[in-house]
């Protein structure tokens, strides 16, 4: 999700960050530790459980990456991060990435000086309302009150989308998804507008989701994924591949349950599929040489949680509370665009 509105004091902090930080997986390295920027509180996708472990869709990455550097998926610290900190988190150095439901866009790429290496999760901004307001289109919304995060693409998309209708809202300005979800129930706004993923988050986590209803537009494109500092190419090649291990472990069928059998009958036969062999470092290709790492950093990285698949399912999928489809997120041999470069 969404925009941050102090491009100017961020860019000149960042023209010098990209060169600062050139050396992130020697930091991790040498540290024991990946420092994972995180949402504050996104149920499904990063946020801390009862106990105080953070879990989710998110979350899931930074435990993969973990286990891809430094062989062990609890070696990470969790920042907590808003809309409004964590580019500044990324930039200063005060993260090694930054995976919590953030829009790639021109600017972020530019001006921000970062470099998002993938889309894990394909959005788009939408609206929530209680079922007694009684309506069934954002269009009806005529001077209604929307709560919306500051630091956010959502209040650019929201003004647009309101002028282009030629409909007026009062703004409701929270910090937060958390912040958001508490204004919209006490019913300070008659509307909660974000990316349709946090809604279906937010309503899964209401005293009663059923009284809450996900309006039918979709307003912007919200290519959410992964970002890291500019100038740290093999940092941003370490997160991106790690990624797309990922999603390629789905493709192949390679799964945490059978990851074990796979690589033993992969490794007893010559023409088991290269592209399996490569993945779960068997034969004589070794690409995490290529980017620093050993030869089973990808199989550590699907051992974590699992595949793409299985990571989507078990945190957001249509069996959790939060119910989402694939959708977009389907494997592109489904009709969606998840889809991994090849590994050779």
């Amino acid at each position: 999700m969404k925009k941050s509105v102090f491009f100017g004091a961020l860019a000149a902090t960042t023209m010098f960050t990209g060169a600062a930080f050139a050396g992130t997986l020697d930091d991790v390295k040498a540290r024991g530790e990946l420092i994972c920027g995180s949402n504050v509180a996104l149920t499904g996708f990063g946020a801390p459980d009862a106990a105080g472990n953070y879990v989710g869709f998110d979350v899931d990455l930074c435990k993969a990456l973990a286990a891809a550097v430094l062989g062990d998926a609890t070696k990470v610290k969790y920042v907590p991060t808003t809309g409004e900190t964590r580019f500044t988190a990324l930039a200063s150095g005060e993260v090694d990435v930054l995976i919590r439901n953030s829009t790639w866009t021109f600017s972020r790429d530019t001006d921000l000086k970062f470099d998002f290496v993938a889309v894990n999760y394909y959005d788009g901004q939408g609206f929530m309302v209680k079922k007694d307001l009684g309506v069934s289109s954002a269009k009806e919304l005529d001077g209604a009150t929307v709560c919306i995060q500051t630091g956010t693409t959502t209040e650019l998309n929201l003004a647009d989308f309101f002028k282009h209708n030629n409909i007026s809202y009062t703004p409701v300005t929270v910090g937060d998804d958390a912040e958001a979800q508490r204004q919209y129930e006490a019913g300070a706004c008659d509307t909660f507008t974000t990316d349709a993923s946090g809604l279906a988050s937010n309503r899964a986590a209401m005293a009663d989701p059923t009284n809450h209803i996900i309006l039918p537009e979709i307003i912007s494109k919200e290519p959410l994924g992964p970002l890291v500092r500019h100038g740290d190419n093999n940092w941003g090649d370490v997160v991106r591949w790690t990624y797309y291990a990922l999603v390629a472990a789905e493709e192949k069928g390679i799964t945490k349950a059978n990851l074990e059998e796979l690589a033993t009958k992969a490794a007893a036969d010559p023409n088991s599929d290269p592209e399996v062999k490569r993945l779960l470092g068997i034969g004589d290709d070794d690409l995490g040489a290529m980017i620093g790492l050993d030869k089973e950093w990808a199989k550590r990285a699907i051992a974590a949680s699992g595949n793409y698949g299985e990571i989507f399912e078990a945190n957001i999928g249509t069996a959790t509370p939060i119910g989402l489809a694939r959708g977009l997120n389907a494997q592109w041999t489904q009709g969606g665009l998840q889809y991994a470069p090849p590994f050779r």
